[in-house]
């Protein structure tokens, strides 16, 4: 039988494990973290999957070296726990400790891959509603980003992870939104192959409704996100500019995950929609197919919102640094995302 004391501590306990295993319904993003300065520093971690080379770990580090910046490893980077990077509560944990850490300024995952969203419900909301920083990734890091985003009002980055490319056009577009707070307008990259071309053959602009819309940014991964609507995770889309790309996925597949979210009423709240590039989504050649073209006109071109396809976001070897929860302005007829204010302060 329990003491007095052994049950009030132990009620304490499941109080505080409730409250952030129970968040509060998502709020509006209204927390910028501060921008980046000459040798700030970056706490790395593994939200998703394991790293299982050492290497990889030190060319991210060399990456982060490169932008003037200066890395620190999570205490449980290297830990493994099947294909997940240690267990949920020690991986939320590495996030907890870098949010109240005064000397980190941003937190990057290693990369992407699957188990970000299990370790949402023990992430401490509240501290990192206390310390706002920076925290950016894309892919399964979706579910990471919009989780904070949601629980915590903090504007988030869909951009890169660490073992992304790096190349001068990624480093461009980090450095002007996290580094120099510009408000950025993002359009279409034009491909190395396509330079002296009389046509653009690759990330055409397509339009499928015309228009101009303005709203908060939301989106990511298709995959993710079909993943975490319903749950205290998803940011409120009222009114939200949404963006979606994915890789590796059978067409039927992602008109599965479309459809997920057109029946949770998704479409119905958003002022505008854009759809970027799903790398190596192919038919399923057992059967007839669709093609993806007619799987998005289908589902988006009756919204009637202003709306376009093949933008250049999602797993491509140049990743935007977009901000998650800033309002923006679009323009489906030109295929702008425009920042209307800075990300960060």
């Amino acid at each position: 039988m329990l003491s007095r004391r052994a049950f009030l501590k132990t009620a304490a306990a499941t109080a505080a494990l409730s409250a952030i295993a129970h968040p509060k319904p998502g709020l509006a993003a209204t927390a910028k973290p501060t921008r980046l300065q000459p040798g700030a520093v970056v706490g790395l971690i593994s939200p998703a999957s394991a790293t299982f080379v050492r290497e990889d770990v030190e060319i991210v580090m060399d990456a982060v070296r490169g932008l003037g910046l200066v890395p620190r490893l999570a205490p449980h980077l290297f830990d493994r726990y099947g294909y997940l990077a240690g267990q949920d509560q020690d991986r939320a944990e590495d996030v907890n400790q870098f949010f109240a850490d005064p000397e980190v300024a941003m937190l990057l995952p290693i990369r992407g891959g699957w188990g970000s969203g299990r370790m949402l419900p023990y992430l401490d909301y509240d501290l990192i509603r206390q310390n706002p920083k920076i925290l950016v990734g894309f892919s399964d890091i979706t579910a990471l980003i919009l989780g904070v985003s949601a629980q915590s009002g903090l504007v988030t980055f869909h951009g890169p992870n660490g073992l992304s490319g790096w190349r001068t056009a990624q480093t461009d577009f980090f450095r002007r939104v996290l580094f120099n707070a510009e408000r950025v307008t993002f359009e279409n990259l034009v491909d190395g192959d396509d330079g002296d071309r009389l046509m653009q053959t690759r990330y055409r602009l397509q339009t499928i409704t015309p228009g101009q819309a303005q709203g908060k940014l939301i989106g990511g991964n298709l995959s993710v996100i079909s993943g975490i609507v319903g749950s205290p995770y998803m940011p409120d889309l009222e009114g939200a500019i949404l963006f979606l790309e994915d890789i590796g996925e059978n067409i039927y597949r992602i008109d599965r995950m479309i459809t997920h979210l057109k029946l949770a009423g998704v479409f119905d709240r958003l002022s505008g929609l854009i759809f970027g590039q799903c790398t190596n989504c192919t038919p399923d050649e057992s059967y007839g197919s669709l093609t993806l073209e007619e799987v998005i006109w289908g589902h988006i071109q009756p919204l009637g919102i202003p709306a376009w396809y093949g933008a250049t976001i999602g797993h491509l070897e140049t990743i935007l640094t977009l901000p998650i929860g800033l309002e923006v302005a679009i323009d489906a007829d030109r295929g702008t995302i425009e920042m209307l204010e800075a990300a960060v302060v």
